[in-house]
Protein backbone atom coordinates (compact mmCIF):
# COMPACT_ATOMS: atom_id res chain seq x y z
CA UNK A 1 0.00 0.00 0.00
CA UNK A 2 2.88 2.35 0.75
CA UNK A 3 4.20 2.04 -2.81
CA UNK A 4 0.73 2.57 -4.29
CA UNK A 5 0.19 5.68 -2.25
CA UNK A 6 3.57 7.01 -3.34
CA UNK A 7 2.69 6.37 -6.99
CA UNK A 8 -0.64 8.15 -6.65
CA UNK A 9 0.95 11.15 -5.05
CA UNK A 10 3.59 11.24 -7.79
CA UNK A 11 0.96 11.22 -10.58
CA UNK A 12 -1.36 14.19 -9.95
CA UNK A 13 -2.97 13.87 -13.40
CA UNK A 14 -4.01 10.29 -12.85
CA UNK A 15 -5.19 11.18 -9.35
CA UNK A 16 -7.39 13.98 -10.62
CA UNK A 17 -9.00 11.77 -13.28
CA UNK A 18 -9.56 8.81 -10.98
CA UNK A 19 -10.23 10.46 -7.61
CA UNK A 20 -14.02 9.77 -7.65
CA UNK A 21 -13.38 6.04 -8.21
CA UNK A 22 -10.68 5.88 -5.53
CA UNK A 23 -12.89 7.73 -3.07
CA UNK A 24 -15.77 5.32 -3.79
CA UNK A 25 -13.49 2.29 -3.15
CA UNK A 26 -12.19 3.81 0.07
CA UNK A 27 -15.72 4.53 1.23
CA UNK A 28 -17.02 1.05 0.44
CA UNK A 29 -14.07 -0.78 1.99
CA UNK A 30 -14.08 1.31 5.13
CA UNK A 31 -10.37 2.20 4.77
CA UNK A 32 -9.57 4.87 7.38
CA UNK A 33 -8.44 8.28 6.21
CA UNK A 34 -4.71 8.59 5.73
CA UNK A 35 -4.51 11.44 8.19
CA UNK A 36 -6.71 9.88 10.89
CA UNK A 37 -4.92 10.11 14.27
CA UNK A 38 -4.04 6.86 16.01
CA UNK A 39 -5.46 6.23 19.47
CA UNK A 40 -2.52 5.48 21.72
CA UNK A 41 -4.54 4.41 24.74
CA UNK A 42 -7.31 2.44 23.10
CA UNK A 43 -7.76 -0.63 20.96
CA UNK A 44 -10.58 -1.31 18.49
CA UNK A 45 -12.63 -4.44 19.02
CA UNK A 46 -13.29 -6.66 15.99
CA UNK A 47 -16.68 -5.68 14.47
CA UNK A 48 -19.38 -8.28 15.04
CA UNK A 49 -22.71 -8.73 13.31
CA UNK A 50 -25.60 -8.13 15.68
CA UNK A 51 -28.25 -10.73 15.11
CA UNK A 52 -26.06 -13.74 14.30
CA UNK A 53 -26.81 -17.16 15.82
CA UNK A 54 -25.12 -15.75 18.91
CA UNK A 55 -27.93 -13.22 19.15
CA UNK A 56 -30.60 -15.80 19.86
CA UNK A 57 -30.82 -14.62 23.44
CA UNK A 58 -31.40 -10.99 22.42
CA UNK A 59 -34.70 -9.37 21.57
CA UNK A 60 -36.02 -10.15 18.11
CA UNK A 61 -34.08 -7.70 16.03
CA UNK A 62 -34.94 -6.01 12.82
CA UNK A 63 -33.15 -6.52 9.54
CA UNK A 64 -31.47 -3.18 10.14
CA UNK A 65 -30.07 -4.37 13.50
CA UNK A 66 -28.68 -7.55 11.93
CA UNK A 67 -26.83 -5.57 9.29
CA UNK A 68 -25.33 -3.01 11.65
CA UNK A 69 -21.70 -3.33 12.68
CA UNK A 70 -21.06 -2.64 16.39
CA UNK A 71 -17.72 -1.16 17.28
CA UNK A 72 -16.54 -0.83 20.85
CA UNK A 73 -13.53 0.94 22.30
CA UNK A 74 -11.77 -0.49 25.31
CA UNK A 75 -9.28 1.56 27.34
CA UNK A 76 -5.96 -0.19 27.76
CA UNK A 77 -4.65 0.05 31.32
CA UNK A 78 -0.94 0.89 31.53
CA UNK A 79 1.23 -2.01 32.66
CA UNK A 80 2.06 -2.19 36.36
CA UNK A 81 5.58 -0.96 37.14
CA UNK A 82 8.12 -2.93 39.09
CA UNK A 83 7.52 -1.75 42.65
CA UNK A 84 9.67 -1.36 45.69
CA UNK A 85 7.62 -0.58 48.80
CA UNK A 86 8.43 -0.91 52.48
CA UNK A 87 6.03 -0.11 55.31
CA UNK A 88 8.73 -0.89 57.91
CA UNK A 89 6.60 -3.35 59.83
CA UNK A 90 9.51 -5.33 61.26
CA UNK A 91 9.95 -6.83 64.70
CA UNK A 92 13.57 -5.65 64.90
CA UNK A 93 16.51 -4.48 62.80
CA UNK A 94 17.62 -8.07 62.20
CA UNK A 95 14.41 -8.54 60.20
CA UNK A 96 15.05 -5.19 58.51
CA UNK A 97 18.44 -6.43 57.30
CA UNK A 98 16.99 -9.73 56.12
CA UNK A 99 14.72 -7.64 53.88
CA UNK A 100 17.73 -6.20 52.06
CA UNK A 101 18.55 -3.10 54.13
CA UNK A 102 22.10 -2.39 55.31
CA UNK A 103 23.07 -0.55 58.50
CA UNK A 104 26.18 1.53 58.03
CA UNK A 105 29.29 0.94 60.10
CA UNK A 106 31.94 2.23 57.66
CA UNK A 107 33.75 5.43 58.65
CA UNK A 108 33.92 8.47 56.43
CA UNK A 109 31.97 11.22 54.71
CA UNK A 110 29.74 12.97 55.63
CA UNK A 111 29.75 14.36 59.15
CA UNK A 112 32.09 15.31 61.95
CA UNK A 113 35.61 13.90 61.35
CA UNK A 114 36.19 10.89 63.57
CA UNK A 115 32.49 10.30 64.18
CA UNK A 116 31.21 6.74 64.38
CA UNK A 117 28.49 5.38 62.10
CA UNK A 118 26.50 3.33 64.56
CA UNK A 119 24.34 0.42 63.29
CA UNK A 120 22.51 0.48 66.62
CA UNK A 121 21.27 3.96 65.77
CA UNK A 122 18.61 2.33 63.57
CA UNK A 123 15.63 1.08 65.56
CA UNK A 124 12.15 -0.30 64.96
CA UNK A 125 9.54 1.42 67.14
CA UNK A 126 5.77 1.31 67.52
CA UNK A 127 3.76 3.99 65.74
CA UNK A 128 1.94 5.84 68.54
CA UNK A 129 -0.86 6.89 66.18
CA UNK A 130 -1.54 3.47 64.61
CA UNK A 131 -1.73 0.42 66.85
CA UNK A 132 0.10 -2.53 65.34
CA UNK A 133 2.10 -0.35 62.94
CA UNK A 134 5.84 0.27 63.27
CA UNK A 135 8.28 2.97 62.18
CA UNK A 136 11.96 3.05 61.26
CA UNK A 137 13.69 5.41 63.67
CA UNK A 138 17.13 6.97 63.18
CA UNK A 139 18.87 8.01 66.41
CA UNK A 140 22.07 10.10 66.45
CA UNK A 141 23.92 12.13 69.06
CA UNK A 142 26.89 14.47 69.39
CA UNK A 143 28.87 16.51 71.88
CA UNK A 144 30.58 18.31 69.00
CA UNK A 145 33.65 16.05 68.98
CA UNK A 146 34.46 13.10 66.73
CA UNK A 147 34.74 10.54 69.54
CA UNK A 148 31.55 11.90 71.12
CA UNK A 149 29.46 11.67 67.94
CA UNK A 150 27.47 8.74 66.57
CA UNK A 151 25.60 9.04 63.27
CA UNK A 152 23.29 6.59 61.50
CA UNK A 153 22.57 5.51 57.93
CA UNK A 154 20.27 2.88 56.41
CA UNK A 155 20.74 1.81 52.76
CA UNK A 156 18.83 -0.39 50.33
CA UNK A 157 20.23 -2.15 47.27
CA UNK A 158 21.79 -0.31 44.35
CA UNK A 159 19.23 -0.91 41.61
CA UNK A 160 17.15 2.26 41.26
CA UNK A 161 17.33 4.84 38.48
CA UNK A 162 14.43 6.30 36.45
CA UNK A 163 10.95 6.40 37.90
CA UNK A 164 9.35 7.80 41.05
CA UNK A 165 10.84 7.90 44.54
CA UNK A 166 8.78 8.78 47.61
CA UNK A 167 8.94 8.55 51.39
CA UNK A 168 6.95 9.77 54.35
CA UNK A 169 9.32 11.04 57.03
CA UNK A 170 9.16 12.85 60.35
CA UNK A 171 11.64 15.69 60.85
CA UNK A 172 12.68 17.12 64.23
CA UNK A 173 13.39 20.79 64.91
CA UNK A 174 14.57 20.19 68.48
CA UNK A 175 16.72 17.49 70.06
CA UNK A 176 15.14 14.73 72.11
CA UNK A 177 17.55 15.70 74.88
CA UNK A 178 20.35 18.18 75.38
CA UNK A 179 20.87 21.74 74.18
CA UNK A 180 19.47 22.86 70.83
CA UNK A 181 21.63 24.34 68.08
CA UNK A 182 23.77 21.66 66.43
CA UNK A 183 23.80 21.70 62.59
CA UNK A 184 22.01 18.36 62.21
CA UNK A 185 21.07 17.01 58.76
CA UNK A 186 18.01 14.76 58.31
CA UNK A 187 17.74 13.08 54.91
CA UNK A 188 16.09 10.89 52.29
CA UNK A 189 18.17 10.30 49.15
CA UNK A 190 19.37 8.03 46.35
CA UNK A 191 23.07 7.82 45.50
CA UNK A 192 25.72 5.91 43.56
CA UNK A 193 29.33 5.48 44.74
CA UNK A 194 31.78 8.32 44.13
CA UNK A 195 34.64 6.34 42.60
CA UNK A 196 37.03 9.28 42.43
CA UNK A 197 37.00 13.10 42.39
CA UNK A 198 34.64 14.48 39.74
CA UNK A 199 33.43 11.01 38.82
CA UNK A 200 31.34 11.57 35.63
CA UNK A 201 29.02 8.70 36.56
CA UNK A 202 28.28 10.01 40.04
CA UNK A 203 24.51 10.25 40.57
CA UNK A 204 22.61 11.58 43.57
CA UNK A 205 19.13 12.87 44.40
CA UNK A 206 19.04 14.43 47.82
CA UNK A 207 16.47 15.72 50.32
CA UNK A 208 18.31 17.29 53.29
CA UNK A 209 16.60 19.12 56.16
CA UNK A 210 18.65 21.49 58.33
CA UNK A 211 16.49 22.68 61.24
CA UNK A 212 19.35 24.64 62.84
CA UNK A 213 20.97 25.81 59.63
CA UNK A 214 24.52 25.02 58.65
CA UNK A 215 26.81 25.21 55.64
CA UNK A 216 27.35 28.94 56.04
CA UNK A 217 23.80 29.93 56.98
CA UNK A 218 21.79 29.74 60.19
CA UNK A 219 18.44 29.57 58.35
CA UNK A 220 16.13 26.59 58.75
CA UNK A 221 15.66 25.02 55.32
CA UNK A 222 15.00 21.90 53.26
CA UNK A 223 17.32 21.25 50.33
CA UNK A 224 16.33 19.40 47.17
CA UNK A 225 19.53 18.69 45.22
CA UNK A 226 20.30 16.90 41.95
CA UNK A 227 24.01 16.22 41.57
CA UNK A 228 26.30 16.11 38.56
CA UNK A 229 29.57 15.36 40.38
CA UNK A 230 31.74 16.46 43.31
CA UNK A 231 35.22 16.57 44.81
CA UNK A 232 35.15 16.11 48.58
CA UNK A 233 38.53 17.60 49.59
CA UNK A 234 38.89 20.44 48.92
CA UNK A 235 35.14 20.70 48.45
CA UNK A 236 33.88 21.56 44.97
CA UNK A 237 30.41 20.48 43.87
CA UNK A 238 28.44 20.69 40.64
CA UNK A 239 24.71 20.40 41.19
CA UNK A 240 21.33 22.09 41.06
CA UNK A 241 19.69 22.90 44.35
CA UNK A 242 16.45 24.25 45.71
CA UNK A 243 15.90 25.60 49.20
CA UNK A 244 12.55 25.61 51.03
CA UNK A 245 12.80 28.05 53.92
CA UNK A 246 10.37 26.59 56.43
CA UNK A 247 10.32 24.91 59.83
CA UNK A 248 9.17 21.37 59.03
CA UNK A 249 9.88 19.65 62.33
CA UNK A 250 7.45 21.25 64.77
CA UNK A 251 5.38 18.76 66.81
CA UNK A 252 2.06 18.12 65.11
CA UNK A 253 3.42 19.39 61.79
CA UNK A 254 6.49 17.21 61.47
CA UNK A 255 5.38 14.45 59.05
CA UNK A 256 6.02 15.14 55.36
CA UNK A 257 5.80 13.23 52.08
CA UNK A 258 8.80 13.80 49.80
CA UNK A 259 8.60 12.84 46.12
CA UNK A 260 11.17 12.80 43.30
CA UNK A 261 10.13 12.07 39.71
CA UNK A 262 13.04 11.04 37.45
CA UNK A 263 12.20 10.85 33.74
CA UNK A 264 13.12 12.25 30.33
CA UNK A 265 16.17 14.17 31.49
CA UNK A 266 14.34 15.97 34.29
CA UNK A 267 13.92 15.54 38.03
CA UNK A 268 10.81 17.05 39.58
CA UNK A 269 10.53 17.60 43.31
CA UNK A 270 7.41 17.66 45.52
CA UNK A 271 6.82 18.36 49.21
CA UNK A 272 3.41 17.34 50.58
CA UNK A 273 1.88 17.30 47.10
CA UNK A 274 3.28 20.67 46.04
CA UNK A 275 5.91 20.88 43.30
CA UNK A 276 8.81 23.01 44.51
CA UNK A 277 11.37 22.73 41.71
CA UNK A 278 12.57 20.99 38.55
CA UNK A 279 16.15 20.13 37.61
CA UNK A 280 17.74 18.73 34.47
CA UNK A 281 20.55 18.96 31.96
CA UNK A 282 23.85 17.63 33.23
CA UNK A 283 22.39 17.27 36.71
CA UNK A 284 20.54 14.05 35.98
CA UNK A 285 21.30 10.56 37.33
CA UNK A 286 23.01 8.24 34.87
CA UNK A 287 23.70 5.02 36.81
CA UNK A 288 21.69 2.92 39.29
CA UNK A 289 21.57 4.20 42.86
CA UNK A 290 20.76 2.89 46.32
CA UNK A 291 17.94 4.31 48.46
CA UNK A 292 19.14 5.81 51.75
CA UNK A 293 18.17 7.58 54.95
CA UNK A 294 20.74 9.09 57.27
CA UNK A 295 21.03 11.42 60.25
CA UNK A 296 24.33 13.20 60.78
CA UNK A 297 26.00 16.37 62.05
CA UNK A 298 27.94 19.01 60.14
CA UNK A 299 31.25 19.97 61.81
CA UNK A 300 32.06 23.28 63.46
CA UNK A 301 28.66 23.92 65.01
CA UNK A 302 27.99 26.87 67.31
CA UNK A 303 27.72 24.89 70.56
CA UNK A 304 30.64 24.21 72.87
CA UNK A 305 32.29 20.83 72.44
CA UNK A 306 32.17 18.22 75.15
CA UNK A 307 29.65 17.88 77.93
CA UNK A 308 26.20 16.34 77.69
CA UNK A 309 25.45 14.87 74.24
CA UNK A 310 22.61 16.29 72.17
CA UNK A 311 20.29 13.59 70.80
CA UNK A 312 18.20 13.83 67.61
CA UNK A 313 15.73 11.46 65.95
CA UNK A 314 14.13 11.07 62.54
CA UNK A 315 11.32 8.62 61.74
CA UNK A 316 10.32 6.95 58.47
CA UNK A 317 6.78 5.68 57.90
CA UNK A 318 7.18 4.17 54.41
CA UNK A 319 9.27 4.40 51.25
CA UNK A 320 8.59 3.40 47.63
CA UNK A 321 10.01 3.39 44.13
CA UNK A 322 8.07 2.81 40.90
CA UNK A 323 10.52 1.82 38.19
CA UNK A 324 10.34 3.77 34.90
CA UNK A 325 6.96 5.23 35.92
CA UNK A 326 6.03 8.81 36.81
CA UNK A 327 3.43 8.97 39.58
CA UNK A 328 1.83 12.08 41.02
CA UNK A 329 1.82 12.60 44.79
CA UNK A 330 -1.92 11.85 44.82
CA UNK A 331 -1.37 8.55 42.98
CA UNK A 332 1.34 7.62 45.47
CA UNK A 333 -0.85 8.31 48.49
CA UNK A 334 -3.72 6.33 46.94
CA UNK A 335 -1.48 3.34 46.21
CA UNK A 336 -0.01 3.30 49.73
CA UNK A 337 -3.52 3.47 51.21
CA UNK A 338 -4.58 0.59 48.95
CA UNK A 339 -1.64 -1.57 50.01
CA UNK A 340 -2.30 -0.90 53.67
CA UNK A 341 -5.97 -1.74 53.27
CA UNK A 342 -4.93 -5.08 51.75
CA UNK A 343 -2.29 -5.71 54.41
CA UNK A 344 0.67 -5.42 52.00
CA UNK A 345 3.66 -4.45 54.13
CA UNK A 346 6.45 -4.92 51.58
CA UNK A 347 7.08 -5.37 47.85
CA UNK A 348 10.48 -5.86 46.23
CA UNK A 349 9.87 -6.35 42.51
CA UNK A 350 12.62 -4.10 41.09
CA UNK A 351 15.12 -6.41 39.47
CA UNK A 352 18.82 -5.63 39.96
CA UNK A 353 20.98 -4.89 36.94
CA UNK A 354 22.85 -7.71 35.25
CA UNK A 355 25.54 -8.16 36.34
CA UNK A 356 24.47 -7.03 39.81
CA UNK A 357 26.24 -4.03 41.30
CA UNK A 358 28.04 -3.98 44.63
CA UNK A 359 25.71 -2.88 47.43
CA UNK A 360 27.63 -0.41 49.57
CA UNK A 361 26.52 1.67 52.54
CA UNK A 362 29.30 4.21 53.02
CA UNK A 363 28.32 7.54 51.43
Amino acid sequence: MGRLVSRWVAAPGWWGRNFPRVAWVVLMLGIPALDAPAQATAIQATPTQAGSTQAGSTQAGSTQARSTQARSTQTVAPPEPEWFFDDFTYADTAALQQAGWQLRSAHGHPGIPGARWNPDGAQMVDDPTRPGKRLLRLHAQTDGTGPGTSQVQVCHQRKYLAGTYAARVRFSDQPVSGADGDPVIQTFYAVSPLRFDFDPEFSELDWEYLPNGGWGSDKTRLYGITWQTVRLDPWLAFNQQHEEFAALGQPGHDWHTLVMQVADGRTQWFVDGRQVTEHGGRNYPVVPMSINFNLWFSPNGPLATGGTPRVYEQDVDWVLHAKDTVLSPAQIEARVAQWRLKGVARLDQVRPPVPALENRCDF
